[in-house]
């Protein structure tokens, strides 16, 4: 675990102000890096070493703190959240940076934002990779009602929920503002049409722990977009697959061969 905090900036989007960095090195290719529920830039993407495993590698690593989470403004109007609202402040970041393309990453919800944001600027967008998100990406993840209901319940030992107990813990590890959460977790879990992707064309890979059952299966995912390709990621859940070798491997390995 790497917890050499970057130095964090903000700007203005939609009238909320919004925390990213940009690390890395400044001359290399860009990667955008958008987090998962509940989670933050620092969580997903420093703690877990990827900034360091990219900027090693010669990369511009740039990555948000998604509305509602980390150091970004935190409405609680659950009308915020839709995705592609929330790609609208990734595409307003590669604004501000002056950006023209990148390589864009999400995890989980982050994901989803990705996929979003690829559908409305494919200009934008040089690649994509999903982690831990497949086919429930189109068909869904399941009920989570219990989680807002665990998010906003009194105290964690009210919680019965077992999904709901694991993100009601995330949240209080991360500090995040719960009714944020749940205000997000009403409007966030949009869903990509089939025929939507069916017309992501960017090279794309997808990649799911063989022990998320929060994802759905990659290789469903993979099988109707034009361009991707899915990979395991062997004994890890939703939860522990984001830092996991075999992933940052298969990225690497992936970039070089665009």
């Amino acid at each position: 675990m790497n917890l050499n905090t970057p130095q964090f900036s903000d700007f203005s989007h939609d009238g909320l102000r919004l925390a990213y960095f940009d690390e890395g090195d400044p001359a290399g290719d860009p990667v955008l890096l958008i987090h998962g529920f509940a989670s933050s830039a620092n969580v997903n993407w420093v703690h877990p070493g990827w900034v360091k495993t990219l900027g090693e590698a010669g990369y511009r690593v740039i990555a948000i703190d998604n509305r509602g989470h980390g150091a970004s403004d935190k409405p609680h109007d659950p009308e915020a959240y839709y995705p592609p609202v929330m790609a609208g402040d990734a595409v307003a970041l590669l604004n501000h940076l002056g950006i023209a393309e990148a390589h864009v990453m999400g995890y989980s919800m982050g994901a989803r934002i990705s996929a979003f944001l690829a559908m409305a600027h494919p200009e934008r967008v040089r690649s994509l990779v999903f982690g831990g998100l497949g086919i429930g990406m189109v068909e869904g993840v399941g009920d989570w009602d219990p989680i807002a209901d665990a998010l906003l319940a009194p105290s964690l030992d009210v919680v019965t929920h077992e999904r709901g107990r694991m993100f009601r813990a995330f949240a209080e590890q991360t500090k995040s503002d719960r009714l944020a959460l749940a205000a997000c977790i009403a409007t966030s879990r949009v869903l990509v049409t089939r025929e939507q992707a069916e017309k992501i064309d960017a090279p794309t890979l997808i990649a799911v722990g063989t022990k998320d059952d929060i994802a759905g299966s990659g290789e469903e995912l993979a099988a109707i977009m034009p361009h991707a390709r899915a990979i395991d990621i062997p004994g890890r859940d939703h939860m522990l697959a984001v830092g996991d070798r075999v992933f940052k491997a298969a990225v690497l390995e992936f970039y070089r061969s665009l």
